[in-house]
């Protein structure tokens, strides 16, 4: 049987990230994925350029039962670091909008990155490899039966990530095994997700499909972003609703406003003013898509008629509707498109400071299967380095 000082589980941003830096302390690391390769969805994300990390990474931008759980270890390993990680290996990347850093080239730059890392730091990759079962004894600490092999470990860190985007190999395997050593797990769902919506309200919006609009949308409970809002054939996509919806519960309203820019009371006078018989339509439609314009007139919030025979009320109407429209999602496309798992391993049962369990000596977990989760923008990546950082200066 195969001895080793530490075994990491999942060759994702976190898992790749701990073994190259628990490697290159000295550490004899074997990491295991079951994929044919390594770092699957930094591949896929960001349009194949991977977001890496964000300038505005703050412990606000995460959400978790516990918000205080995430400030060790970003405070300890920050953006600034990874920054200059990737800039040692000569990655070249650009700023897209608030804060967001993407490869000028490619996503395979980085997974390439991670890979010399652990290279330069002796690990060794196992890919296809799966867990069958993990066993623990105080004496030899965590047995675990492969396909095919047995190995063992006196440290095993779980960076198996959560259950989005199930077509990247994504299982409940971490849950399950905080599950078998005692520890509270947080019930999951899907984050950062386009909504799906009613099917009247659907058909209604169905030529907006591919649509998009500058919006501020708003959660019930009060949570804010001023982004994109994309209208598609399922329903409500872009980048305010993949943030929203993190905030969201099932049954609850959102509120849209469709012109953040432009104060439609104060627009819709001065048009009156300099074209009374312009039709309500037309003056809209010079400020908001016509074909939104157009379908927002079916569903009732545009009346037919020209500005001169708008009465003050109907304007009120009109503009509250446009700045306050509120729509109640039908529910979200689910894990198939998610690009995170909110809930997950309790963080009051694991160390803030090392990522390990309080009540198992040598069991970690780190990135995604833990319970925070972060903004769109780069900022699950961050919480990977800095989460698999903070627990490879304790292996």
């Amino acid at each position: 049987m195969e001895k080793f000082d530490v075994i990491i589980i999942g060759a994702g941003a976190a898992g790749l990230f701990c073994a190259a830096q628990a490697g290159q302390r000295g550490r004899r690391v074997l990491l295991l994925d079951n994929g044919k390769k390594a770092g699957r969805k930094i591949l896929m994300s960001g349009g194949g350029r991977c977001n890496f990390t964000n300038l505005y990474t703050e412990p606000a931008a995460y959400l978790s039962h516990n918000p205080h759980f995430c400030k060790s270890a970003l405070a300890r390993y920050t953006q600034w670091d990874f920054i200059d990680l990737v800039n040692r290996h000569g990655i070249a990347w650009h700023e897209k909008t608030l804060g967001q850093l993407f490869c000028d080239d490619s996503a395979q730059q980085i997974v390439d990155m991670l890979l010399k890392e652990c290279e330069a730091g002796g690990v060794n990759l196992r890919l296809r490899s799966e867990v069958l079962s993990v066993a623990h004894d105080d004496e030899s600490g965590y047995t675990l039966t492969l396909n095919g092999s047995t190995v063992r470990a006196e440290k095993l860190v779980i960076a198996s990530g959560g259950l989005s985007m199930p077509g990247l190999g994504a299982s409940p395997f971490g849950y399950k095994l905080a599950e078998q050593f005692g520890l509270k797990v947080f019930p999951t769902r899907a984050g950062l997700v386009p909504f799906t919506l009613h099917k009247p309200l659907l058909e209604q919006l169905n030529a907006l499909s591919g649509v998009a609009v500058p919006s501020v949308m708003t959660a019930e409970e009060g949570t804010t972003f001023k982004e994109a809002l994309l209208f598609t054939h399922r329903g409500l996509s872009g980048p305010a609703v993949l943030q929203l919806s993190s905030y969201w519960q099932p049954g609850e309203f959102v509120t849209i406003d469709l012109s953040p820019e432009r104060d439609l009371q104060a627009f819709l006078n001065e048009e009156r003013d300099a074209h009374p018989n312009q039709s309500l339509k037309n003056s809209l439609a010079k400020v908001l898509p016509r074909r939104l314009v157009e379908c927002l007139q079916q569903l009732g919030s545009v009346p037919e008629c020209t500005l001169k025979q708008l009465n003050a009320r109907q304007q009120s109407e009109v503009v509250t509707s446009l700045h306050q429209w509120r729509v109640q999602p039908n529910g979200t496309e689910g894990y198939r498109t998610a690009e995170v798992t909110l809930g997950g391993v309790d963080t009051s049962v694991l160390s803030s400071k090392t990522m390990e369990a309080k009540a198992v000596p040598g069991l970690y977990f780190i990135g995604e299967v833990v319970d925070v989760t972060g903004w769109l923008g780069g900022y699950n990546f961050q919480w990977a380095w800095s989460s698999a950082w903070a627990c490879a200066q304790a292996l």
